[in-house]
Parts: structure tokens; sequence; C-alpha cells
């Protein structure tokens, strides 16, 4: 592992609910990021193809119900020509790429980040533990493999989702796995959740004695008019960032940035995270596992399960 290396937050708005052209604009995206000297970029909350605003500001049994069906529609499933793209992107661009997405498994959909290899691969799957509020009417729940820390030559790379950053089990899950790069992604143009990112982002680094790359959408005129009457209402408002990199003490390395489309830049030097951990080591010489100590499951939730010989 290089003790430096450059990392990009690509703070971007979707097409909305269009997933082959958001796949290409991730693509581009992957190919600017990898040409700018990044190893690794990461994306909004469920990018591809956008967040269910509507879910927020619509009736879901009249007006928001045809949003539900064309998010069905659009959704990715995994694997698919749409995920062939964005391994075939990330192989172009020789990076790691963590993506948000609708994915559709079955009649289900999930709020999940999709972790992408150099070499084109899918390293890894996440999915939102708990739909927030208003998100529990679109997506499915994840289970205990959801909490993962995958190593790669860049370090040791988790995630977690919006309101998930809440969740100090959550948190503490994967920063006892030695975490050392943390992806953090929202939606954008939730006007009020810009000081939420802001806590939970900087605690987070500082809690975790890790990097945070944190990606937020930004929520355009043009989505704002598909939600008609729906999008003219104080919970809506065009822009709406808040993509930042933060360093192990919680000091901002790039961003926040609050409007624009923006692939924002920084370099991780590790030697940061040393001198966060000879201070706190929270899953370290910091812990009192003969106090307090997690229990993570990690067994599937699976529906049906078979037992004996099939006749």
């Amino acid at each position: 592992m290089s003790s430096k290396l450059t990392v990009a937050a690509a703070q971007l708005a979707p097409v909305f609910l269009d997933r082959d052209a958001t796949v290409d604009k991730a693509c581009r995206t992957m190919r600017e990021a990898g040409a700018a000297g990044a190893r690794l970029v990461a994306f909004p909350e469920t990018f591809i193809p956008g967040y269910p605003y509507w879910s927020l500001v619509l009736d879901r049994f009249s007006t928001g119900r045809t949003f539900d069906r064309k998010l069905f529609a659009e959704a990715v499933e995994i694997p698919s020509p749409a995920t062939k793209a964005l391994c075939a992107a990330a192989k172009a661009a020789r990076l790691y790429a963590v993506v948000g997405l609708n994915e559709r498994d079955g009649g289900t959909l999930y709020n999940t980040q999709l972790v992408l290899g150099p070499e084109g691969e899918i390293i890894g799957r996440r999915r939102k533990l708990v739909p927030t509020s208003h998100e529990r009417m679109v997506w499915g729940r994840g289970d205990g493999r959801d909490l993962q820390v995958w190593p790669t030559p860049l370090g040791r790379l988790g995630a977690l989702i919006c309101y998930e950053h809440s969740n100090a089990l959550y948190r503490y899950a994967l920063q006892s796995q030695g975490e050392q790069i943390h992806v953090a992604n929202w939606p954008g143009g939730v006007p009020w959740i810009s000081p939420i990112i802001d806590a939970a982002i900087r605690h987070y680094a500082f809690e975790a004695q890790a990097f945070v790359v944190n990606a937020t959408a930004v929520l355009t005129d043009e989505i704002i008019a598909a939600l008609g009457s729906g999008g003219s209402v104080d919970k809506l408002a065009p822009g709406g960032g808040y993509s930042a990199i933060v360093g192990p003490l919680g000091q901002f390395l790039a961003g926040p940035e609050p409007r624009e489309e923006k692939l924002l830049l920084a370099e991780l030097d590790f030697e940061r995270i040393a001198d966060a951990k000879l201070i706190v080591d929270s899953a370290g010489h910091y812990a009192r596992p003969d106090v307090v100590r997690l229990v993570l499951n990690r067994h599937p939730h699976a529906v049906l399960e078979f037992e004996g010989e099939a006749t």
C-alpha cells in the first residue's frame, strides 16, 4: 500500500430515471477521475438512475405510482449490461469505484453501493440496512453481509449510506475491521440535511481515524420540474450538494461543495492515520472489550432454505 494516493468524490446529477444515460455519465466520470490521477472515485446515493424524491413530496398511491414504476423499470440488476459497462470503465480508468444505485433483485428494489475494482471486477455489493423514513416505501432492507470492509492495495475500504451514519453500531462494525478509507453517499437537494452531513462525515473520520470520501448528488431544476407540483415545496431546492473529502482528524481536504456538479480531488497521506491512532485507536488501545463489545451477525436472510435430498 502506498503511503499517499489521490481519491475523488463525484458530485453529480443523474440523468433522472434514465439508467443507460446515467451509466454513461458515470463511465465518463470514471475516465475523468482516472485521467486526473485518482485511484478511487465515489458516486452519490442511488446515482443510477436517481434518488426517489417523489417519495418525500408526492402521494405514493396516485402521482407517485408513475415514478415508482419508472424506477422499477430503470433499476440495475447485478450482473447486467449496466454493471458490465461500469466494470469496463473502472478497468479503463484503472481505479476503484463505489457507485450508488437502485438495485433490482426479483420484485424488490434496494439502495445499493456497488464496489468495482481496477481489473474490471465487482469486488462487492452492499445494501442499505434500513431505508430511512419515506424510503421504506421504496426499498427493501439489507442484512449482516452489508457491514464489511474490503482489503485493497489502496487500504481497507468500507462504506455506509446516508442516515446509516447515525447508528453507532454500524459505524463500529466497519471501524473495528480496520477501515482506512470510508465512502459515504447521500442525496442532494434536501436543504436541511447539509448540517447533518457535515457532522456525520467529520465525526466519522475522527471516530474511525480514517479518511472519508463523501459524495452527494445535485438536484437540478429539470428534476424538480419532472416532479410537477410536488417539486415546489420547501423540502427540495436546486443544488443542495455537500460533497467533501475529510482527513482522520475531521479536517476538510477538499470541499464541501454546496451547489454545482464537480469532481473533488484530494491526496490522502496515510501517515495522518498513524498520527491519529497514536492518540486514539477506537478498535485498538482505546477499546474496552471486557466492558463493551459488538456482535455482528453475517448470516444471510434467506426466505427459503432446503433440507434433505431432492427426490
